[in-house]
């Protein structure tokens, strides 16, 4: 059991709370108390909480005898948050829950800071309805003496303090039932702690407990409790009388300094190092290790006798590419979502294990003609490096479309050559002992054995193998395929996807025995009609054989393959039936029909063979076959897609490239033109897969930075059917944008076809010369810059001008706003909510912008600002919400720029003669000539020679120009 943070809460919890409460506190002005909504009240999002829970006692409030929920930050000001709390017994006389948590604030590292929570008042005792206090992250030593008198008291949380005792008081507590004091300095336990008859839950996970009192094993009504990363041994002898049974245990020692439960290759224990918890059970039964199936659980050991370590567990964050396993062997889940499993003796000595995600390149994805990539590709380090026992591996994987007579397999490079592992299909929490699977349909996994593996709809699945030792590791999609090793005895080899399909070896067709596999590649009946143009036009399944070996056999081998759908043999014309071979060195396909004698039955068509490779049967009325089944045979391995290219509505220099399979471009749409807008798609086309394509920046637009991936300024793309080909870049151009817009474009070429396309195909495309490598082109348009002095003003962002303000308080600009968006950082909530921001808008913000602060904060503050537009007091309300969120240094800030601009305001009134005497500076009178050699032009940041800057000089009341 993980170590538990927060326990049961009467009412509602406290994030619910705050979402509703959040709305009415927003439109709240600075000195209107915040009215409780219904019987909860939540203070802790808003800066001066315990302020305006001092005003709603003063005013006693009637709504505050109703309310049994309340909420206070634990960063508030201590003297200010014990005068509240002082007030709690007389006005929340019904009060069943108080939440006093610190953590809301984060560090320069994002770390949560503890409360600053060190006592609380006495007079808290007198609450005789509390049943739920929180405490946690705080800063407790000891803990008030107030707690220890709350009878009613049914939770206690005192997790992430400072405490390193208990007082023995607290086993006072009749009707506490869950009591966490999780990642504290206990040492040691009071022994009253056994008198807790109703305790239920007891964490003490994260401490330094050696020991434990023998009174906790007399705890009669405890169902969990949890140890975890503490300095125990052994437990007491009690234990064994009072906990029949409990799970498999792993001393949290293990993780203590000096340990070696799983450390990195520099040595220390990562941040996100997980020991199994030793806890112990009576009711739960235990679901045993994640990699492990359940086992049964053992008697636990006599009092004195050593545990037994269970395997430790480790998970990589995503800045670690290393880690260390010993011979007792781990569980490590990466960064990636990669799992490994060491069995216990898998290396004789540490060894340091090194990985790697690679992006998939044509050098480092062996495909087979009719294979698709399913995954990255993984690599482990040291190559070679063999195991004493075979080490497990889970990859995660994008389920395949096309599922029917396909499997999926991990394949790795041994010995110089790729091959495919034995792989079993997993879904959702990995379990050793499932059955290899079959895609059989669009739901269902159908396996090579009696059991069945139902699939949701996007569950995430697993591929998983065992590997003698590391090298690189990738999971495809291929037609199913079946081997059998053919002794001197001969052998029959059936195909597990088409019934029909079989090999049969007679004896003496080899003198050794060799490996013969044989994959079936299954032929939509639509495919054949519509390229011959023939609607009875009919085919079977595509068969390729290979072996091991000498390339012929002793005696010919009999085939048998299915008629193509449609075609019985009691029908058909033999004139019509081709039988065609292709021959693997000239990449060809020939009818070899009138060379082998064809046996033909009701359903199936026999032939005999005495070397292997493609063989594939049709049923049409043309007679020059040959060249129409290479174009078949391409036909079935291209994907039809479209391109897009979108520009971020906010930032058009910002540009997304995507190739969609062309059932998915609708979808997409629908989701990315919320954020995004751009041309429609490009007309369909069609690509192998692993064939590698570019997209040229075109007409005045360039690539803004330099890219790993960008090429002689054409970024590279290689298309995987499974995978997302998409890419964001950011656009440049040299052409002057305050003029006007550029109107550039973006244009897809093909780039190199992948080895497996035959030949013939690629000198087909150099026969039609350059425009075959062309696919399609997008518009681009960067809009004209407007507002601004250049380019560079604005960070390089194309965000609509604005001029908040008024003449009374002053105008800012996209500029200042910019300034003030970059000073905000993690406060910006809090300002959101003072200028009137619903809490319910805050949550789609982050959402749409969860992994870009400046985002973030950027569309909070522009949003706001264009709604304010043509508003009086607009800049004085976000100075007022400024200080309100204890953001003085950018309050100070904005006035500091408002000054200014009202300053340079009435010296450019003084220097066009356009404001009377008493508006100048008193320390600078106005020049009486206005002659150009002694008018000094006011910095409005305007062309003194522009119409708009002329035409103010003719009217008699001036429009104050932005700062």
């Amino acid at each position: 059991m993980a170590a538990v943070e927060a326990g049961p809460v009467p009412a509602t919890s406290a994030p619910e709370d705050a979402a509703r409460d959040a709305p009415e506190a927003a439109g709240a002005g600075p000195e209107a108390p915040l009215l409780p909504a219904g019987n909860r009240l939540s203070l802790h999002l808003y800066p001066g909480g315990c302020r305006r829970l001092l005003r709603l006692c003063a005013q006693q409030a009637p709504q505050l005898l109703e309310v049994d929920f309340l909420q206070l930050s634990g960063h508030e000001d201590p003297q200010l948050l014990e005068a509240a709390l002082a007030q709690l017994r007389w006005s929340l006389p019904h009060l069943r829950s108080l939440v006093l948590k610190g953590g809301q604030r984060r560090d320069a590292l994002g770390a949560c800071l503890q409360g600053s929570l060190t006592t609380l008042p006495a007079s808290l005792s007198g609450l005789a309805h509390l049943a739920h206090l929180d405490l946690s992250f705080n800063s407790l030593e000891t803990l008030p003496a107030c707690v220890p008198q709350m009878c009613g008291l049914d939770a206690l949380l005192l997790s992430r303090n400072c405490l390193s005792e208990l007082p023995a008081a607290l086993g006072a507590l009749p009707s506490l039932t869950f009591l966490a004091v999780t990642h504290n300095r206990l040492r040691t336990l009071p022994p009253a702690l056994g008198a807790l008859s109703s305790l239920q839950r007891l964490d003490l996970s994260g401490n330094l407990l050696e020991a434990l009192p023998p009174e906790i094993g007399g705890l009669g009504s405890l169902a969990e409790l949890n140890l975890a990363s503490n300095r125990l041994q052994s437990l007491p002898g009690s234990f064994a009388t009072s906990w029949l049974r409990c799970p498999p245990a792993w001393p949290a020692s293990r993780c203590s300094p000096g340990s070696t439960c799983g450390t990195t290759s520099s040595g220390t224990c990562p941040l996100s190092c997980w020991t199994p918890p030793l806890c112990a059970c009576k009711e739960t039964p235990w679901a045993g290790p994640l990699l492990t199936p359940p086992a049964p659980q053992p008697i636990f050991p006599s009092p004195g006798t050593p545990m037994v370590p269970e395997m430790p567990r480790l998970l990589l964050t995503s800045d670690l590419d290393s880690f260390a396993v010993t011979p007792q062997g781990c569980s490590v889940t990466l960064a990636c979502g990669v799992r490994l499993q060491f069995p216990a003796g898998a290396t004789a000595a540490p060894v340091t294990i090194r990985y790697r995600l690679w992006l998939p390149e044509p050098r480092l994805v062996p495909l087979g003609p009719h294979d698709a990539l399913l995954s990255g590709v993984l690599e482990l380090q040291p190559h070679g490096v063999a195991f004493q026992q075979e080490v497990g591996l889970w990859l995660l994987f994008v389920p395949p479309r096309a599922r029917r007579f396909r499997e999926v397999v991990v394949r790795t490079l041994s010995d110089d050559s790729w091959s495919d592992l034995e792989t079993h299909l997993e879904e959702e929490a990995p379990q050793v002992g499932a059955a290899r699977a079959v895609w059989e349909g669009p739901a269902l996994l159908r396996p090579a054995g009696p059991n069945r593996v139902l699939l949701r709809p996007r569950q995430r699945l697993w591929a998983h193998c065992q590997v003698p030792h590391f090298s690189w590791f990738l999971v495809v999609s291929r037609p199913v395929s079946d081997a059998c090793l053919v002794p001197p005895e001969g052998a029959l080899l059936c195909s597990s996807g088409h019934a029909g399909v079989r090999v049969t070896f007679p004896a003496g067709a080899t003198e050794e025995p060799r490996h013969v596999r044989m994959q079936v590649v299954h032929v939509g009946r639509r495919e054949l009609p519509a390229l011959l143009g023939e609607p009875e036009a009919a085919a079977s399944p595509l068969l390729c054989l290979s072996q091991s070996g000498p390339s012929s056999f002793l005696r010919p081998v009999t085939v048998q393959l299915p008629l193509p759908p449609g075609i019985t043999g009691l029908s058909l014309d033999r004139s019509c039936l081709h039988l065609l071979h292709r021959a693997a060195p000239a990449a060809t396909w020939d009818d070899i029909t009138a060379q082998v004698a064809l046996e033909l039955t009701h359903l199936y068509a026999r032939f005999q063979v005495t070397r292997f490779s493609w063989y594939w049967l049709w049923y049409t009325t043309k007679t020059c076959v040959g060249g129409l089944a290479r174009k078949a045979w391409e036909r079935l391995r291209l994907h039809r897609v479209n391109l897009i290219a979108l520009q971020r509505r906010r930032d058009p220099e910002q540009v997304l490239l995507q190739c969609l399979p062309r059932n998915k471009v609708d979808a997409t749409l629908r989701r990315l033109l919320e954020r995004y807008r751009g041309p429609e798609p490009s007309d369909t086309v069609e690509m192998f897969e692993g064939e590698k394509f570019f997209a040229a920046f075109e007409r005045g637009i360039d690539i803004d930075a330099d890219r790993p991936d960008c090429v002689e300024g054409r970024v590279c793309f290689v298309f995987y059917s499974h995978l997302k080909n998409l890419k964001e870049v950011y656009v440049t151009t040299a052409l002057d944008r305050r003029a006007r817009a550029v109107r550039g474009q973006v244009s897809f070429y093909r780039g190199e076809v992948p080895e497996v396309v035959p030949e013939e195909a690629e000198a087909a495309r150099q026969k039609r010369g350059t425009a075959a490598l062309w696919m399609a082109t997008l518009p681009i348009k960067l809009p004209r810059l407007r507002g601004c002095e250049g380019p560079a003003q604005g960070a390089g962002l194309s965000l609509a001008p604005l001029n908040l303000g008024d003449a009374e308080t002053g105008f800012l600009t996209q500029s200042n706003l910019l300034n003030v968006a970059r000073r905000l950082g993690p406060d910006w909530p809090a300002v959101a909510l003072h200028l009137g921001l619903p809490y319910r808008e805050l949550q789609r913000i982050r959402h749409e912008f969860r992994d870009d602060l400046d985002g973030q904060i950027r569309h909070m503050l522009f949003s706001w600002a264009e709604r304010q537009a043509g508003q009086l007091g607009a800049v004085g309300r976000l100075v007022q919400a400024l200080e309100q969120s204890d953001r003085r240094d950018v309050a100070e800030e904005v006035q500091a720029v408002l000054e200014l601009g009202r300053r340079k305001y009435q010296e450019g009134l003084q220097h066009t003669s356009l404001a009377p005497r008493n508006l100048a500076s008193p320390d600078r009178s106005p020049s009486p000539s206005l002659e150009p050699a002694q008018t000094e032009t006011p910095d409005f940041g305007l062309d003194p020679e522009a119409p708009a800057f002329k035409s103010s000089l003719r009217v008699n009341k001036v429009t104050p120009p932005p700062v």
